[in-house]
């Protein structure tokens, strides 16, 4: 009996031992633990895409952000500190439309490419009062920046590295942007690091925000957060439509609601900082007021749109033209201006010294007036309210 019990333990362990190596090393001969048949995945595997660095996703913008990514850098500033300066940190209105900020000894932001010679696009707020700038690529590489100009009244500013062959950005046609049409934003929100996100143009021309002299802004709902500033906003290929600038916010972060210089006011700005070192622009010598409803029945005006004339600069170039106040602006040269705004981006952007043709409603005449366009002054006048 005790011989048969061992040769009976001995079979089990023998048996335990065969049940061990073949789990261990083939366990698909084994079967199920219910003694069923092998479980097998039947998992879809998507074909991988035909060539390295393409996308196979139906409906991807990661062609248009690989090909705009590039040119996009991020800002790093050390901030002598202002608290008169209109982007101080501490002022609400700054918190209003810029979101929470670090403090005022340092600030990040982003900047464009827009030369391989290492010329680059950004917001005048990113880097004024900074005492040194660098700058991070998406190579990896750092390099310090200085500032070739500033245009507060646009809030933007040029800067420039020491580097050639650069990946410069392709400036698209901002003036053709309709709403509802597809959009990336690409910065380094809240110094986290190059970010892509998406959305689509909400509005274009927007002004009376109160953050610029001269505003012209297309609004976005892609997420712009803190440190997007002097980013790009581009198109469905990768194109450069706008320098992302600012966004509407309670909570310091990303409301569906953010705005972007249009390339073309960039592209300006950008070309008389470099070749001049100055933004030039047209100036008539007037105080202009929106005309609302009301006033065009209290002053019996003919007309209920345009732009009402409540003061001229005595001796300037629109006193010289015969301009009165109580006149109202239809146009300037064939285009139409509607309200304030309007009227001082068409008036910035004649040419000093030019002619120009300003049609004003004067009681129940029409009138054209030939103006000797001036340059637009840099001292008090700049303020957005005050003469045009």
């Amino acid at each position: 009996m005790r011989r048969l019990w061992l040769v009976f333990s001995q079979a089990v362990t023998v048996a335990l031992a065969v049940v061990f190596v073949l789990a261990t090393l083939k366990p698909q001969w084994i079967g199920s633990p219910a003694g069923g048949a092998p479980v097998q995945l039947n998992i879809a595997q998507a074909p991988t895409a035909a060539s390295p660095g393409v996308s196979s996703s139906p409906g991807s913008f990661a062609p248009a952000a690989r090909r705009a990514s590039p040119s996009v850098v991020s800002v790093v500033t050390s901030v002598a500190a202002d608290p008169k300066h209109k982007g101080n940190p501490a002022d609400p209105w700054f918190h209003r439309y810029f979101g929470d900020q670090d403090g005022p000894t340092s600030g990040t932001g982003s900047a464009v490419i827009v030369s391989p010679d290492g010329y680059l696009l950004t917001n005048n707020h990113v880097v004024e009062n900074a005492g040194q700038i660098e700058i991070g690529l998406a190579d990896g590489r750092r390099v310090a920046a200085k500032v070739i100009g500033t245009d507060p009244d646009s809030d933007l500013a040029v800067l420039k590295v020491a580097l050639k062959d650069l990946p410069a950005i392709t400036f698209g046609d901002a003036d053709s942007l309709q709403v509802g049409d597809i959009v990336l934003a690409i910065g380094n929100p809240f110094n986290v690091g190059q970010t892509v996100t998406s959305g689509i143009v909400s509005a274009v021309g927007r002004t009376g925000l109160g953050l610029n002299t001269f505003e012209n802004f297309i609004q976005t709902d892609a997420a712009i957060n803190p440190g997007n500033s002097g980013g790009a906003l581009v198109d469905a290929t990768g194109q450069l439509l706008g320098i992302n600038t600012a966004i509407y916010s309670r909570s310091g972060g990303s409301m569906g609601i953010g705005f972007a210089i249009p390339v073309s006011t960039a592209r300006q700005v950008m070309e008389g900082l470099i070749t001049e070192g100055v933004v030039t622009r047209g100036w008539i010598g007037v105080q202009p007021s929106d005309l609302t409803a009301d006033m065009a029945e209290s002053f019996k005006l003919k007309v209920d749109h345009g732009v009402l004339i409540t003061g001229v600069l005595q001796d300037g170039p629109a006193s010289a033209a015969g301009m009165q106040p109580g006149d109202v602006v239809l146009k300037v040269g064939k285009a139409a201006v509607a309200n304030t705004a309007q009227l001082l981006n068409a008036v910035a952007a004649l040419k000093p010294l030019s002619a120009a043709v300003i049609t004003v409603q004067r009681g129940e005449q029409t009138v054209s007036l030939t103006v000797k366009v001036a340059q637009r002054p840099k001292a008090k006048i700049a303020s957005r309210k005050s003469a045009e």
